[in-house]
């Protein structure tokens, strides 16, 4: 064959080649429960910045695309849908789990094997998930954090001298819990009561009236989910007490109970009135794609991610996993941080981002609106 024919056959290979890949998607696993209420704003905020970047051209023409899978918020499902991602090889990264049961269960799975691939949580919180694997990442503070800003809340605003905790007993709840008892015992305050509860519970009367008996209590730390905490108010109201009432994170959503959870107060790694003009517009287009509605943490969190990946590692590291893992562990080390809706995500050598600050929001007129700030 001539020399330009065998130059022409080649450059038509390779342009067939470079049409073929253009054309097929960079596909992002995106994992939680999105059959349940907590998990909607991270799936729709997910599903919006896609939107947004295959609007502006995708990923240097190729289109960017999710391969959701449902986890049940259950860390046996988790492990399932973890090998599922990690098995399919067209895969990238993974945008999940939301709590820290599930992502926990799915680290081990991401971490593993022939061909790892990174996880990238949006808000599992549990201290336990710092530095499990150099394929695990999060974009939002531990309980330490979120622990020890709550015990300055309830001892320095609210003037708080005795606390009584309920907390689900698993990841979530016991880690809040130990970190609110210790920053507000070290601040001169008192616990009362530490008291466990699980989904199945029915009544906290006992706990609370018992919290009574011993001369009261001046705050009342939830370390539970929502259904926990409404229950929780609910009890409180039975039996005629009134005492300020606060919690962690998962609390969010209860703004929607109504006069039930008016006065609530929750600490956050991000609320829709936080300042900046990259959060306004963010705000903005959730509430034109969503008729209204504002989104939470969970969304804020997985809407940066989504970006970050889309704007800052593909473009650099392309798609293999390994590179796209070692360029997210880059990210403020060496990488600049990147500034997300959710304020500045930079990464330390166990995957968290130390420098998030945690907020206090409280619930008025069926909304979380910003109380304090550190």
């Amino acid at each position: 064959m001539q020399p330009l024919r065998k130059l022409a056959l080649a450059l038509s290979l390779w342009l067939a080649s470079c049409s073929r890949d253009g054309g097929r998607p960079v596909v992002v696993g995106l994992a939680g429960p999105f059959s349940q209420p907590r998990g909607v704003s991270m799936q729709r905020a997910a599903e919006l910045a896609v939107k947004e970047i295959n609007a502006r051209g995708g990923l240097r023409g190729r289109p960017m695309a999710l391969r959701m899978m449902d986890d049940s918020g259950r860390a046996d499902v988790a492990i399932r849908v973890a090998q599922a991602l990690a098995d399919d090889p067209e895969v990238v990264a993974v945008i999940g789990h939301l709590s820290s049961g599930t992502s926990l269960a799915g680290a081990r799975v991401y971490g593993a094997g022939r061909r790892p691939v990174a996880m990238i949580s949006p808000s599992a919180s549990s201290p336990d998930l710092s530095g499990i694997n150099p394929f695990v990442f999060r974009v939002c503070p531990t309980d330490l954090s979120h622990g020890a800003q709550l015990a300055r809340y309830a001892r320095q605003t609210l003037r708080a001298r005795r606390a009584g905790v309920i907390y689900i007993d698993d990841d979530y709840g016991r880690g809040l819990r130990l970190s609110f008892a210790a920053e507000f015992r070290r601040l001169g305050g008192t616990v009362l009561e530490e008291d466990p509860s699980l989904p199945a519970t029915t009544s906290l009367e006992p706990y609370l009236a018992r919290m009574r008996q011993a001369g009261g209590i001046d705050v009342l730390m939830l370390a539970t989910e929502r259904g926990g905490a409404e229950l929780a108010l609910r009890d409180q109201t039975r039996l005629g007490l009134r005492w300020p009432t606060i919690g962690g994170d998962a609390l969010t959503g209860i703004e929607g109970a109504g006069a039930l959870a008016e006065g609530v107060r929750l600490s956050s790694a991000y609320l829709s009135d936080g300042p900046g003009e990259r959060n306004a517009v963010f705000v903005a287009a959730y509430a034109r794609a969503y008729e209204g509605e504002r989104p939470d943490h969970r969304g804020a969190g997985a809407y940066d991610i989504v970006q970050l990946l889309a704007t800052r590692v593909f473009p650099a590291a392309g798609t293999d996993r390994g590179a796209v893992r070692d360029y997210l562990a880059r990210i403020g080390n060496g990488v600049p941080a990147y500034d997300g809706v959710t304020g500045a995500i930079a990464f330390d050598g166990r995957g968290d981002v130390p420098t998030k600050s945690v907020v206090v929001g409280v619930v008025r007129g069926g909304r979380i609106v910003t109380e304090s700030a550190p």
